[in-house]
């Protein structure tokens, strides 16, 4: 099927108020083209060098989201362009954002990643850790960020199972987090999981973005 095809496949199959996130990482700006003429808006990138050589070269109306582990030096670079950071694993590069943001006068919206995988590459916030921090108030007094929600990865495996108890995990946090330190942010609203093996089980327990990339584009091109 051709990257319309494909696009139209899957938004076909998503519930009402689940957003889809073209992975086009990997990819080049004519394969961009090709999901945006067929109406896609919303993309993922994972380097910050391959958003910033993108970005410019396409429409302006692209909702470019960061999806990859940010290194604090590479901020700066994609400021500009993301419209949302799905990836903030610290304190510390929140911040880093929150000053990145002012300096240029824009608002970013954030994620924060949540770790319940069992691989210990994957990044992010354990559980107890996010709870320390809202609790210590790290997620107040941010001029230029926007906390939106979580993201997170399961992991990769084939036991369903193991992967339906990490999105439950997930959406349990979200919950606890939204009634406890964001109650009445109606802006804290967005759970970000589920990629092309495991969106539908994402999609049950709460998922408000799915995050797809080979189901759209195929396998990767560089």
């Amino acid at each position: 099927m051709s990257i319309a095809q494909n696009i139209e496949h899957i938004t076909a199959q998503l519930p009402e108020g689940v957003k889809l996130v073209a992975v086009s990482k990997f990819h080049p700006v004519e394969k961009i083209m090709e999901a945006y003429d067929a109406g896609q808006r919303i993309f993922g990138e994972n380097r910050a060098q391959e958003m910033a050589a993108k970005a410019p070269q396409l429409p302006s109306d692209i909702e470019w989201h960061f999806i990859g582990h940010l290194q604090k030096n590479k901020v700066r670079m994609i400021i500009p362009w993301a419209s949302t950071i799905q990836s903030i694993d610290s304190i510390e590069l929140l911040q880093l954002v929150n000053k990145e943001a002012a300096r240029i006068n824009r608002n970013v919206n954030v994620l924060l990643q949540l770790h319940v995988a069992k691989e210990q590459t994957k990044s992010g916030f354990t559980v107890d850790e996010l709870l320390k921090v809202a609790a210590e108030g790290a997620f107040t007094n941010l001029s230029n960020v926007t906390i939106a929600g979580l993201m997170a990865m399961a992991t990769f495996t084939d036991d369903m199972k193991q992967v339906t108890s990490e999105f439950e995990l997930v959406h349990n946090t979200f919950t606890t987090l939204r009634d406890k330190y964001f109650a009445g942010d109606t802006a804290f609203k967005e759970i970000s999981m589920g990629m092309s093996d495991d969106w539908h089980i994402a999609v049950q327990h709460g998922a408000t973005y799915v995050r797809i990339g080979t189901n759209i584009f195929g396998a990767r091109e560089y």
